[in-house]
């Protein structure tokens, strides 16, 4: 009897310890791709004062070669990290690829606001009920990044392609779920047959292939990812404070602007962003030598020098804050364009529901958002604190079990990344000619 009763208390008690046990010990995993090579920042060499200048140096601008931490997001990228924006090195095919997307991204606000309504108009839903918000915004914008690219309305079909490649790669990124090439190869074959029909030019250079790689790790799959991850964010952060949820709703553009800017600090998209140094860079009486992976913890920045960093505060003076990168280093080309986007988008949202959740709310976000939406101008639920309760005991399992799916599946990707090698062998073959994607052989 009284085995059962330990037991019992152990296993009631997992939520409550295993989840963080388990992100520590994939913490440290991650930790070791590069080996005793990364230079952290903030760290011992350089602290937060020196995070913007480091940054912002001329010679910390090595984005993938030579780094053992680029075979790992290539990984997840791939096919196309190779043409991808943020991972191209320096040089002519980069400034074409950065040219042809400022191009695309240059709209007016109005447009984008515009844009945005429309894409919430046909994927909203009316009804509310429990939903994850990740998966209730990736539709919104698989419409917005569509309409951007081609110009007219995202066929259902499209939308389909475009949001099951871009859940894939997200929930592969966060170590939740295999990897799935042939949702990635569709959405490819898809743009590939569309490329006469896109708005504007894509980059100059590239084969029919290039081009749809191009447009499907841009548009397709950076920015439908990031701006889901931004909204679920931001909803979520909506949710769990219902007197910032009131006074966002009344339309206060300026007060809703500091409540994305805050969610931005507190959950930054970018984890840590990694730059190989291409010369020696001194930091203090230090030397950062040539060939050194700078790892760039934007969640450790982002709290740093704040009082009480933890706490929600959209009014506070944010000093620390680099949400889109750094302009002299590879910023987000969507710098202008996301916060004009989610505040529309919040805004249709606010305007429709009211939102509550009792998860819990972290950076990574592997829960993808459970939140409770219920229409502004119907009943109250008779079922709400029923349906909470639920929400909350069912959050707090699902850690449990998703904490040592990920510590799996996150080894297992971390042993094949490093198998295919596939940042190393495109370098290492460059060449040669272009080595491909292994997956598609």
């Amino acid at each position: 009897m009284l085995g059962k009763l330990i037991a019992g208390a152990f296993v009631a008690s997992l939520p409550w310890w295993l989840p963080g046990r388990v992100v520590a010990l994939r913490t440290r995993l991650f930790a070791r791709v590069n080996g005793d090579g990364a230079v952290p920042v903030p760290g011992p060499l350089a602290g937060a004062d020196r995070f913007v200048e480091l940054y912002s140096h001329p010679a910390a601008g090595g984005r993938s070669k030579g780094a053992a931490l680029s075979d790992l997001f290539w990984y997840w990228l791939s096919p196309g990290a190779e043409l991808h924006q943020e991972h191209l090195e320096a040089g002519p095919r980069h400034d074409a690829v950065a040219r042809a997307t400022r191009a695309f991204l240059s709209l007016p606000r109005t447009d984008i606001e515009e844009l945005t309504r429309r894409a919430a108009a046909r994927t909203l839903p009316d009804a509310g009920g429990l939903v994850r918000l990740r998966d209730l915004m990736m539709p919104l914008w698989a419409e917005f990044a569509y309409e951007l690219v081609f110009g007219e309305p995202c066929p259902r079909a499209a939308r389909e392609l475009i949001v099951g490649n871009a859940d894939d790669v997200v929930t592969a990124l966060k170590c939740c779920g295999p990897r799935h090439m042939a949702r990635r190869h569709r959405l490819t074959r898809y743009l590939e047959d569309r490329l006469d029909m896109v708005r504007l030019s894509t980059p100059d250079g590239l084969t029919t292939r290039e081009r749809a790689l191009y447009l499907q790790g841009v548009f397709f799959t950076t920015a439908v990812v990031q701006l889901a991850e931004g909204m679920a964010h931001l909803l979520m952060v909506l949710a769990r404070h219902p007197g910032v949820q009131d006074r966002a709703r009344t339309g206060d553009i300026r007060y809703l602007d500091q409540v994305i800017q805050e969610t931005f600090r507190l959950y930054p998209l970018f984890g840590v962003a990694h730059r190989v140094t291409t010369a020696d860079i001194p930091v203090g009486g230090s030397t950062i030598p040539a060939g050194s992976v700078l790892c760039f913890n934007y969640p450790e920045f982002h709290r740093a020098g704040y009082p009480e960093p933890g706490r929600f505060d959209p009014e506070r003076i944010r000093e620390n804050h680099v949400p889109f990168g750094v302009a002299a280093n590879r910023p987000c080309p969507a710098w202008r364009v996301a916060p004009i986007a989610m505040r529309v988008a919040a805004a249709e949202v606010l305007r429709r529901f009211a939102l509550e959740t009792t998860a819990a709310h972290t950076r990574s976000l592997p829960s993808r958002g459970p939140c409770l939406l219920t229409p502004r101008h119907g009943a109250p639920r008779p079922d709400r604190r029923r349906l909470l309760l639920y929400l909350r005991v069912r959050d707090r399992w699902e850690d449990v079990w998703r904490s040592v799916v990920q510590l799996v599946l996150g080894a297992y990707m971390v042993w094949d990344a490093r198998r295919l090698r596939l940042c190393e062998r495109h370098f290492g073959l460059s060449m040669e000619g272009d080595p491909g994607d292994p997956h598609d052989r």
